[in-house]
This record gives C-alpha cells, sequence and structure tokens, in this order.
C-alpha cells in the first residue's frame, strides 16, 4: 500500500518511490497511475475507475498469492480515505493473515497537509478531517460530526466537499455557522500540488457552492484563526 502524495513526483516520499520501482505490479485508480506513470516505466499496470475499490482489493490479494510483487497506490496517504482499509477489510473477509503476503503500508501527504501548507499554519492545533461524501456513510451522521467538530472548536480540513450529483456544502456551512463565527477564517485549496492549483481565502460565511468540487479540500479554522496577508494562522498559545 503506497500513498503517493497530492501529485507532484517531487512530494512522493523517497521510500514511496523505492516501492513503485521494487514492484512488478501497480494497481490504482487510473487517475491515480497516470500521475506516477512517468516513474514506472513498463511495469504491469491494472487500472480500475472510480468505485471500485474492493476490486482493486481483491485483485491485488489474489496477485500477491501469485507471488507478484505488488502496489496499490493511493492519492495523498494510503490509510486517510485510501486503500489500506479496503485491503485489509478484504484480507479479513478472506481470512488470509496480512503476514502471509507481507502486507506494508507506506505513507504519503494527504491533501489537507498539502493544502495547509500552502494555507500557512491553518492546522496548527487540533484538528480534524471530514468528508462530505455520503456514499459510504450516512449523511445524519456526517452531520453529527461536523456538530461535534464545532462545538469543540477544532479547525475542520472538509474532504470530498462537493460533486455535480452530490449538493451537500451549503448544508454544512449552515450547520458550522451555528457554532462558529461567520467570520472565521477559511482556506479553499484545488487541485493542491498539481499544475491546475487554486486557493481561495474567505471568510465562514462567504463560502458558496461554487468554489468546491471533488478535487477541493476547505480548511476552517479555530475560534482562534486569523488572516496575516494571504495567509491563515491558528496559534497554538505561545505567548508573545
Amino acid at each position: 500500500m503506497v500513498g503517493i502524495g497530492p501529485g507532484g513526483k517531487e512530494e512522493l516520499t523517497p521510500l514511496a518511490l523505492s516501492y513503485l520501482q521494487q514492484c512488478t505490479v501497480i494497481i490504482g485508480y487510473k487517475t491515480y497511475i497516470d500521475l506516477v506513470k512517468s516513474l514506472i516505466g513498463e511495469k504491469k499496470v491494472v487500472a480500475y475507475g472510480m468505485k471500485e475499490e474492493q476490486a482493486r482489493a481483491l485483485e491485488a490479494i489474489n496477485l500477491a498469492l501469485s507471488g507478484e510483487r505488488v502496489v496499490v497506490i493511493s492519492g495523498g496517504d494510503a490509510g486517510v480515505y485510501g486503500m489500506s482499509g479496503v485491503v485489509l477489510e478484504a484480507l479479513r473477509e478472506k481470512n488470509i493473515s496480512p503476514r502471509k503476503i507481507n502486507l506494508t503500508i507506506i505513507p504519503g501527504i494527504t491533501s489537507a497537509l498539502k493544502a495547509a501548507s500552502l494555507l500557512g499554519s491553518p492546522l496548527n492545533h487540533d484538528f480534524c478531517l471530514i468528508s462530505l461524501s455520503d456514499l459510504l456513510t450516512p449523511w445524519e451522521v456526517i452531520e453529527k460530526r461536523l456538530r461535534h467538530a464545532a462545538l469543540g472548536d477544532f479547525a475542520i480540513a472538509l474532504y470530498n466537499p462537493q460533486s455535480h450529483r452530490r449538493k451537500k456544502l451549503r448544508r454544512a456551512i449552515e450547520i458550522l455557522l451555528e457554532y462558529k463565527n461567520p467570520a472565521t477564517p477559511v482556506g479553499i485549496v484545488r487541485e493542491a500540488g498539481r499544475l491546475a492549483e487554486e486557493i481561495k481565502l474567505k471568510t465562514l460565511a462567504e463560502i458558496t457552492e461554487e468554489d468546491a468540487d471533488m478535487r477541493t479540500v476547505i480548511i476552517i479554522g479555530n475560534s482562534q484563526s486569523y488572516f496575516y496577508e494571504n495567509f491563515i494562522i491558528t496559534p497554538r498559545g505561545y505567548k508573545w
């Protein structure tokens, strides 16, 4: 399991690169495979589309059992909304020990951390990651998590904020505004670490549905966060 980071080869860790070079087969979502295509040479590639995570996991296990050195790639980190959990669950369902296939999980830079680096230090204190996708998680559960995160005054990174079919961002902001100041600083980063990278700074009350799609990460500060020039600072609590 290899997390390939936000997309740029310079942000792929040396350890992740070494596994890509040593493997015999690479499995993953087609878009992620395209991001590392220049690094994998003529290796065998098994590409899948969206919503085929379980098929990817089962194929990887079968190939590993047959003796192949398999890398399953995930964008960002394989353990943050990535493939490592799917593979481990598939192993459990098939009653196969991870040790039998020598399973190794290689971390990567996840989107929230890349986006935060572009925004300054919005996640410099306690924070949480919440996905607004309700494909696998009931929306009622997501609403509950939003409320508790806001009530706890966490900085919040929103993943999968909106798609063409799923319009949940407005409702999420309405919930957060019940607990957070409308002037709370927000950073909106689209295509973090890629050629089409785009950064916006807004307040919580200013966010609109047009600001986000599935390639966007939205980082919302806590009650102490503030703008400084074109950065967001969430103070740790040092006295100056």
